[in-house]
């Protein structure tokens, strides 16, 4: 009987889960789309805005019907926090229900409820301080207590390790436990694969980069130096061949971007 009562609501939240993930998919592909697209101004020099989220949805506000795309968006974003908490509370339908498969969902969820809010804040016309200086003076205030450099790089070591979890995943192709790959032709199959993979080890390289930034910030006692996405883009767009390494990486996540898109025909819910 308890079996029974368990799975009950469980089916009862099928249909809504399995909405909500292919709609929050949708959503996070198109940010990736546009992170790429700006990341790709950067790196030929022409990148005047943040190449970050908020960078992203100030380019869809800044064009006419912007509002309505960001009314989609702030939806999905929602939607993808519905899917990933109900992971969190249920558990995964890739990963089962080990805690760390349900931390993992906790935080993607945390993560775009951030995101529904930003979104919110721009529709409301107050989208606040950019993402960089968000986390300069946050990091700022930290390294004002006893300790606070010490947890600096604590974050940036657990950050860089995020990264190159991100980065292992896309090379070893662990992303495809997520989706129905049978579902799909063997061309389809190929096709996905390959561009998941590409998206997730450059996303996980750039979220790396942005780790070793952290612990730089923290050794150097500078919090200047401890940026977003944006900062670790134009950071990387100042090394020697950072042009063209900055090109290859826009090019990664405009894939995981894509990934995004089919991921949200065939993801497993």
């Amino acid at each position: 009987m308890s079996a029974m009562t368990a799975a009950r609501p469980a089916l009862a939240r099928r249909p809504v889960v399995h909405v909500a993930a292919r709609v929050g998919l949708v959503a996070r592909g198109l940010v990736y789309l546009l992170l790429g697209w700006l990341a790709i101004r950067i790196a030929v020099g022409n990148g005047s805005q943040q190449a970050n989220q908020k960078g992203a949805l100030a380019t869809v506000a800044s064009h006419s019907g912007g509002k309505a795309l960001l009314v989609g968006l702030a939806i999905g974003f929602a939607a993808y926090a519905l899917w990933r908490l109900s992971e969190a509370a249920f558990g995964t339908s890739a990963e089962g229900n080990g805690a760390g498969a349900r931390l993992k969902s906790l935080v993607r969820g945390l993560v775009y409820v951030g995101s529904c809010i930003v979104a919110i804040r721009f529709l409301a016309g107050s989208p606040g301080k950019s993402q960089d200086k968000q986390q300069a003076d946050l990091t700022a205030r930290l390294m004002q207590h006893t300790g606070g450099r010490w947890l600096v790089g604590i974050i940036g070591l657990v950050v860089l390790g995020v990264g190159i979890g991100m980065a292992v995943s896309g090379f070893k192709r662990q992303f495809t436990r997520e989706l129905q790959v049978e579902r799909m032709t063997p061309n389809a199959r190929k096709t996905v694969i390959a561009v998941g993979a590409f998206g997730h080890v450059a996303r996980g390289v750039v979220v790396a980069l942005v780790g070793v930034l952290v612990i730089a910030a923290a050794i150097t006692t500078d919090p200047k130096k401890s940026t977003g996405l944006d900062g670790a883009l134009r950071t990387l767009a100042d090394q020697t061949m950072g042009r063209l390494l900055l090109g290859v990486i826009a090019v990664g996540l405009a894939a995981f971007g894509a990934y995004g898109l089919a991921a949200a025909k065939w993801a497993r819910t």
